[in-house]
């Protein structure tokens, strides 16, 4: 800045004070000397040059105004000085600064013309501010005057008239005071009222009020009381909201909510509400089980009082539970309908305020509003799930307080019956599946029901043991339905809702799509009608095992047979039924006469054979049903049970009949072979009959039996041999093996060694079988998708195989009828190395013909007391033919000598046993005909005949093919021939050893 200061004094240039103290017009700007001319025009001209001069100065010289540059070209200087150096730098400076001149002068000269107009503008504003100064001076001048011409007299009338104000304000408030003085009496009157609305919206007026006049110290007392009333108010509020907990009264609850509205706390009041509720559950069932077991103590005993209420329920007496349940149920049904009726109370309302809203367009709603409605919608939702959440818990402390195992059947399905009405209505509540009351119903059930089936498998094995076998008369359209255990089938219904809601819904059409809530919203109870209807019904239900008495069992039936207890009537009932019914087989009267039938019932109707601990059986299945019908958790345990009913009542049948009289020699379950092969006079038949392949037991009937007895069978208690060290769990769900009553006889060949008894056995089962068939898509719906299975594995491994019993039972019937071992010895004493063709049959064939007579007529005898279905007679007949013709095939391969004409006796033999046989029988074809006539026939072959005819037919014995060998060709070929057609023989049978 001293630069350019210094520069412009050199110029003649004046700063703008210099300037502004003198503006003479004469004054101009100084010429420069001509030396000074002169030194500008040496200087360059060219800008490019002077730029790059300019450019050359270092960045220091421009750094500050304080900047000493003689200092700093002093301090520049070498130590060793040098003329012609310094002249030399010393004409670079001025260069230098000539440059510098040049280049200020050149920028003060353009500049000029704008500093003179600048300095123009200074000068008329100068002018503007002393004119402004005259102009402040005046108005100020003029305000002092209006100042002190201001009268006193105009704020004396507004400071009386503000007086005049402030004093009638004072005498209404005096008023108002005196008003609130007497307030109280009326708050009180109105809380008597149950006036909640009209007190609080007093009472807030009051408080308003008051917290106006608060500056008067007679107001600092009153403030106070009304505040304490108001707490009182809302302690009383509360109180009467939640009276509504147990007793919804809509004018009352309208007023409680009016009042919380006035107070601004309709979301607390929600809360409050909800509370309440959940205190009303504890305390109802408190209350209730409390009366109950303070009923049965017979003593006033507090500590019952201080107990919790889970240990309150394990106190519960058996006699009590069943009505301590229903009431703790009544009680939790008023809660929740009042509950159900505060959120329909809530619903309507607001839709009253909508339609309000909309007919009055100016009366909007404000958003504070709607958030309230919103929340206590929210809090009502939510609390549906909360509060059944609370009644599940209840219920399951008091379900699970009790152990039901020893409960009687009826009372239990009465417990699942109330349960399943209240799953109900939680599912009417809230959308709940109730899992809670689920798993605990579950458990007791399972619990129970495990105790209960081990029960009656013992009653059944007892039963089974005292079963004489006896026909059990029920009429030809008997059917299971018909039994009272299985009424809840015919109502088809759901399996998830209870039999009294069904009753209901029955009895009423018009109801059936109403709630339950709809139904019982004003009066009465669901789980009264439950009560009501379990005793309409207690006439009809057996005791709790259905097993009391002959009586009872007899009493399914009075509505078919009246006399059934006669057995003389009943066969006369039989007769005079034959017009009604339809035989099984229609024949014609000149076939009945001839006796020529396979069927021995065609003067009787086709009644189910059946005895009573079938019946027992079937009803037991029914309630087992009932069970699982009510409670869906427990159908695979309780079909399970179902199956073991089965399992155990086949393997007893077989058992019973299905086994030889021979001992035992182990407790596992042999080969039929092995028992029947020992018949005490057929052991030469018996035996080939089984080894010929034909086996009388399949090999899905021994898998089942097998399984039956490993699974159900304690074999433990049948012998000492058994496994020592088995499980006592294992054991608790096994049962022993039943014993045959010594009242059933099956060793009298004039019964046929026990047919009767043996029919109405097997048939009682296949006709149990056939039952389970007509239940398979019932407990297939009931059964769960995992479990299906298991289901299906059981029909068709179990069920299916009842009718395969009738070939092992009635074989041993067949295998001592007939005495094929004195077949044996009179073919024995046949010659047979006859030379002439024979005209006649021989002695063995008649004997043979009288034994199937004999057969015949005793079967005959037995159709008189029980009816003998056609599959029965036609096994029986196989069976008898079968041994028969087999025996005559060993009695032919007993032959030591044998000629053509010998063969030929043989055919003829044969033949007249096969005519006189079928005027005996309708069985077609005669069952091992074939068997008899190949072997006849194979006396003719030759020798490389003979060879193909032991590979083809491996049906016959070594002994039979050996025969065929050494009698048929032994005179007709070689040693060598003959040993190996033996050899062959025995390549055959090597594999069967």
């Amino acid at each position: 800045m001293q630069k350019i200061k210094s520069l412009m004094a050199r110029q003649g240039l004046k700063s703008p004070q210099e300037s502004m103290a003198d503006l003479s017009p004469v004054e101009n700007v100084r010429i420069p000397s001509k030396e000074e001319l002169r030194e500008l025009r040496e200087q360059p001209i060219d800008p490019q040059a002077e730029q790059e001069i300019i450019d050359s100065i270092k960045e220091v010289y421009f750094s500050n105004d304080s900047f000493d540059m003689v200092q700093h070209e002093l301090e520049k200087l070498p130590p060793e000085l040098k003329l012609q150096e310094l002249e030399e730098y010393r004409d670079k400076l001025k260069l230098q600064q000539a440059a510098v001149s040049k280049k200020v002068a050149d920028l003060i000269l353009e500049k000029q013309p704008a500093y003179v107009k600048e300095l123009e503008r200074v000068t008329a504003l100068q002018t503007n501010l002393q004119l402004a100064a005259v102009i402040c001076t005046n108005a100020r001048r003029q305000l002092s005057v209006a100042k002190e011409g201001f009268t006193e007299a105009s704020l004396g009338l507004l400071a009386n008239q503000r007086r005049r104000q402030l004093l009638t304000g004072l005498l209404k408030s005096l008023r108002t005071i005196k008003t609130l003085q007497r307030t109280d009496v009326r708050l009180s009157e109105m809380l008597e009222e149950e006036d909640y609305p009209g007190a609080i919206q007093l009472c807030l007026e009051c408080q308003k009020a008051a917290s106006t006049f608060k500056h008067y110290s007679c107001i600092s007392e009153l403030n106070s009381k009304l505040q304490d009333t108001l707490e009182q108010i809302e302690e009383q509020l509360d109180v009467a909201l939640s009276k509504t907990c147990k007793h919804f009264d809509d004018s009352h609850y309208t007023k409680v909510q009016m009042a919380y509205t006035l107070l601004g706390k309709t979301q607390t009041a929600m809360d409050q509400l909800h509370m309440h509720f959940t205190q009303a559950i504890h305390n109802t069932v408190f209350q209730v089980v409390l009366g109950y077991v303070e009923l049965c103590a017979g003593n006033a005993d507090t500590k019952f009082q201080k107990m919790q209420y889970k240990d309150l329920c394990t106190h519960i007496t058996l006699d009590s539970y069943i009505p301590c349940l229903t009431d703790l149920c009544k009680a939790l049904w008023e809660v929740m309908l009042s509950y159900y009726r505060t959120m329909q109370w809530h619903e309507e309302h607001d839709k009253e305020e909508s339609t309000t809203t909309a007919d009055d367009a100016a009366a909007a709603e404000t958003d504070e509003l709607m958030v309230g409605r919103s929340y206590v919608k929210k809090k009502l939702e939510h609390g549906l799930t909360r509060i059944w959440q609370d009644v599940q818990l209840k219920v399951k402390a008091y379900i699970l307080g009790t152990d039901m195992s020893n409960f009687k059947y009826d009372d239990f399905i009465v417990v699942l019956d109330v349960i399943s009405r209240l799953m109900q209505v939680g599912e009417e509540f809230c959308g709940s599946k109730s899992e809670v009351l689920q798993e605990s119903i579950k458990r007791q059930s399972v619990n129970y029901f495990k105790n209960y089936h081990r029960a009656r498998l013992e009653e059944l094995r007892m039963f089974l043991e005292n079963e004489t076998w006896e026909l059990c008369p029920v009429k030809s359209n008997f059917n299971i339905t018909q039994l009272h255990e299985f009424k809840f089938m015919g109502q088809c219904r759901s399996p998830s809702v209870s039999p009294s809601r069904q009753a209901v819904s029955t009895a009423s059409p018009a109801q059936e799509e109403l709630s339950l809530f709809q139904q019982y919203l004003r009066e009465g109870n669901p789980f009264e009608m439950h009560i009501e209807h379990k005793e309409e019904e207690t006439d009809d239900v057996l005791a709790s095992n259905g097993y009391e008495s002959d009586e009872l069992e007899k009493s399914v039936y009075q509505d078919y047979d009246s006399d059934s207890d006669v057995p003389e009537e009943l066969k006369q009932d039989y007769v005079d039924e034959q017009t009604g019914d339809v035989p099984l087989k229609s024949v014609s009267r000149e076939t009945i006469r001839s006796k020529k039938k396979s069927d021995y019932n065609l003067n009787k109707t086709n009644a189910p054979i059946l005895t009573n601990t079938t019946l027992n059986v079937i009803r037991l299945v029914g309630k087992y049903m009932q069970m699982m019908n009510i409670l869906k958790p427990i159908a695979f345990d309780v079909i399970h049970c179902v199956s073991q009913l089965f399992d155990y009542y086949l393997y007893a049948v077989y058992t019973f009949f299905g086994r030889n009289d021979m001992p035992v020699p182990s407790p596992s379950l042999p080969t039929h072979s092995g028992r029947e092969g020992g018949a005490v006079r057929v052991v030469g038949p018996a035996c080939l009959y089984e080894s010929s392949g034909l086996g009388l037991i399949s090999s899905r009937l021994r898998t089942t039996l097998n399984r039956i007895q490993e699974s159900l069978i304690d074999m433990e208690a049948a012998g000492e041999n058994a496994g020592v060290h088995a499980a006592v769990e294992d054991r608790k769900e096994k049962v022993p093996s039943p014993h045959l009553s010594q009242l059933v006889v099956l060793t009298n060949s004039e019964t046929l060694y026990g047919l009767a008894q043996r029919v109405v056995a097997t048939e009682s089962l296949v006709f149990l079988a056939e039952q389970f068939e007509s239940l398979q898509s019932h407990l297939d719906t009931m059964m769960p998708a995992a479990k299906k299975p298991f289901l299906q594995q059981f029909y068709s491994q179990t069920v299916s195989t009842a009718s395969e019993l009738r070939k092992p039972i009635y074989w041993i019937v067949a295998a001592k009828a007939i005495d094929y071992e004195q077949m044996l010895l009179l073919m024995a004493g046949v010659k047979w190395d006859i030379r002439e063709i024979m005209s006649q049959h021989n002695v063995y064939v008649d004997t043979l013909l009288k034994e199937f007579e004999q057969f015949n007529q005793r079967l005959g005898d037995v159709s008189r007391h029980v009816r003998i279905p056609l599959p029965v007679s036609n096994v029986l007949w196989e069976h008898c033919i079968r041994l028969a013709n087999r025996t005559l095939v060993e009695g032919y391969a007993n032959v030591k000598k044998c000629s053509n004409e010998g063969r030929a006796l043989m055919q003829l033999d044969f033949q007249q046993f096969l005519m006189k046989l079928e005027k005996l029988t309708d069985l077609r074809p005669i069952p091992d005909k074939e068997f008899v006539e190949t072997y006849i026939k194979a006396y003719y072959l030759t020798e490389n005949d003979m060879e193909q005819f032991i590979k083809n037919h491996r049906e016959y014995s070594m002994k039979q093919l050996a025969n065929l060998v050494n009698v048929c060709l032994g005179s007709h070929i070689n040693k060598k021939a003959r040993q190996k057609l033996l050899a062959a023989i025995d390549d055959i049978d090597r594999p069967k050893r």
